[in-house]
């Protein structure tokens, strides 16, 4: 090759090019300002978008289109797992440069500022978002949604609820914002609210397939005291606690568990409602169709007691077959009384079929027809005239009720108690509890009732206080009782009389008072109805009476000289005879009518 004209410049820098410069038409000034306008222009304190151009365990590059590349911690990005190179991320310019020229970013404080404005839009737009589940909380989860702490209450994790809250800690999950408090900038997220989207559907076709007496295999999801709720495959159904076993359940937990797979039959369910009633004990024949066909009235079976109530006792004879005891079945005895008092539940028991339904499925029992009854052979057992110890049941105005024997009651009546005292209530005589001594007056055998008699075991006293207490006598008594018509009066013997106000009027005309002790005496005795009628106020005027007439009579002899006749001194002793002397005037006429005779 041939050069011609070849010339140096005349204005090179020879020395430059020594020291290795480049020659350039272009200043340095001039290069630096075409290479700043072919990178982004960018402002501190401002959020734009970057790259992802390298990750590893403990950053991200991030590219910004600025002469230098920013790195972010890659706790950062801990709500994004997935995070990889290419992914478009906004950051917070926080500088430039540092002391070492490097640009400063924060993925953090650019998602703090955005935050707010993305989770307003999301609630808006009802979008899915994720988040990063950080905490647990009372009632639920804290999430970390673009950087705000937001919460996720235990009942909106799932459909199904959930027993370990811990296992999700940690976890990146999808969510829906279905609630802000702007006042607080509270935000409650929902991961249930997405599944339950994604259900529907699932219900409607399924619901839409159902049939009853349709049998489904289910999962137990939920056991409550009423019942089993039941996951059929995305739509739930209950089984009521008296649809799982034909049998009488306490509690559920005792037929499933959770999480246990088994067969369910539909029962009935309402499309609208969306709710499905499921049965399990309908998978098993009905116990009553299995029961032995030849167990009939009056046959022993043994069964557990299930269920108490005051009137009478459940009693299990085999799983789903239960007998009625009622409480007037379960003793001879005739006292009302609750069942509780017989019977416990848990009691293994024995009794007697009383009635039998196969149709209607009931069946009741009897536990006292297991003894004899004791009224079969009263007439021998408690023979009228026996003498027997009885215990005080209850008290009437008019008697006492005691038990000779369970389901052998009888009475005495008020006036059967004492020969002598006058008794207003039985509590005055004795009290429930207590053992008495009777014996038997009579037998009703039909009506089941004993007349009993307590005083009838001593000698009627009567008869000896008829020649004690005869009319006109004297005796000393004390007065117990005062009454408006009258006192009572104590006298020996243990017998009791009575004086009207007027037979207490003392010699000096004042009025005996209680627990005075005087003399009385007796104007009436009537045996049959024992009764004494007493005076005391007699005993003085009878006195001064019986004077008179012997004075009178002094004088008409001393007049007269003679004898006097029968009839002229019983017409002076009638003339002298007071109100009071009514026994006196009754006497003396029966004379004057046997001397006419």
């Amino acid at each position: 090759m041939e050069l011609k004209n070849i010339a140096p410049l005349e204005n090179f820098d020879w020395d430059s090019y020594e020291k290795g410069a480049v020659e350039s038409q272009t200043s340095k000034e001039e290069q630096e300002k075409a290479y700043d306008e072919t990178l982004n222009q960018v402002n501190e304190h401002e959020v734009v978008e970057g790259t992802v151009i390298a990750i590893d365990k403990r950053q991200a590059v991030v590219d910004i289109g600025y002469k230098s590349d920013g790195i972010i911690p890659i706790s950062d990005f801990r709500y994004n797992p997935d995070l990889k190179v290419g992914d478009k991320v906004e950051v917070y310019i926080e500088s430039k440069e540092d002391k070492k020229g490097q640009l400063l970013l924060s993925h953090k404080k650019a998602r703090a500022m955005k935050a707010w404005e993305r989770v307003n839009k999301a609630l808006d737009d009802k979008e899915i978002i994720k988040g990063y589940i950080k905490s647990r909380t009372k009632g639920g989860m804290i999430v970390d949604v673009f950087g705000i702490e937001a919460f996720l209450p235990g009942s909106q994790i799932d459909v199904k609820p959930i027993r370990d809250y811990d296992v999700f800690v940690g976890k990146t999950m999808e969510f829906q914002v279905v609630k802000i408090n702007q006042e607080y900038k509270n935000v409650v997220v929902s991961h249930k609210a997405l599944i339950e989207a994604e259900l529907e559907a699932q219900k409607k076709e399924i619901i839409s397939k159902l049939q009853k007496g349709q049998v489904l295999e289910g999962t137990v999801k939920n056991i409550t005291s009423y019942g089993v709720f039941i996951d059929l495959g995305g739509v739930d159904g209950l089984i009521h606690i008296t649809d799982l076993s034909w049998g009488r359940v306490n509690d559920p937990h005792e037929i499933v568990q959770l999480d246990q797979k088994l067969n369910v039959v539909i029962l009935d369910f309402d499309d609208e409602k969306k709710r499905i009633a499921l049965g399990l004990k309908q998978l098993t024949p009905h116990p009553w169709d299995s029961l032995d066909p030849d167990l009939k009235v009056g046959d022993k079976v043994k069964g557990k007691v299930i269920v108490m109530a005051d009137y009478g006792a459940f009693v299990e004879i085999a799983p789903g077959v239960e007998g009625l005891i009622h409480v007037s079945e379960m003793s001879w005895s005739q006292h009302l009384r609750s069942a509780q008092d017989f019977l416990k539940v848990g009691d293994e028991v024995e009794a007697v079929i009383l009635t039998l339904n196969r149709e209607e499925r009931k069946m009741s029992l009897g536990l006292k027809q297991l003894k004899e009854d004791p009224w079969k052979d009263i007439d021998a057992k408690y023979p009228v005239g026996s003498k027997h110890t009885a215990k005080v049941r209850n008290f009437t105005n008019f008697g006492v009720f005691v038990e000779l024997e369970e389901g052998v009651d009888g009475l005495i009546h008020i006036s059967d108690l004492s020969w002598t005292k006058k008794i207003k209530h039985p509590s005055e005589f004795t009290q429930i509890g207590a053992e008495i001594e009777v014996v038997v007056l009579e037998i009703d055998k039909e009506n089941r009732r004993l007349s009993l008699g307590h005083k009838q075991l001593e000698e009627n006293p009567w008869d000896v206080f008829e020649t004690v207490f005869t009319v006109g006598s004297v005796h000393e008594g004390t007065i117990i009782e005062m009454l408006d018509k009258g006192a009572v009066v104590a006298l020996p013997y243990g017998v009791e009389g009575f004086a009207t106000p007027k037979h207490l009027v003392k010699e000096d005309g004042s009025q005996a008072q209680l627990d005075e002790k005087l003399e009385f005496k007796v104007i009436e005795f009537n045996k049959d109805a024992k009764r004494i009628i007493l005076s005391h106020s007699r005993i003085f005027e009878d006195a001064a009476k019986a004077e008179e007439r012997a004075e009178k009579k002094a004088a008409t002899k001393k007049s007269t000289g003679k004898r006097e006749d029968v009839a002229p001194a019983i017409q002076n002793q009638a003339a002298s005879t007071t109100l009071g002397d009514i026994d006196a005037l009754a006497a003396l006429k029966e004379q004057m009518e046997a001397g006419k005779k």
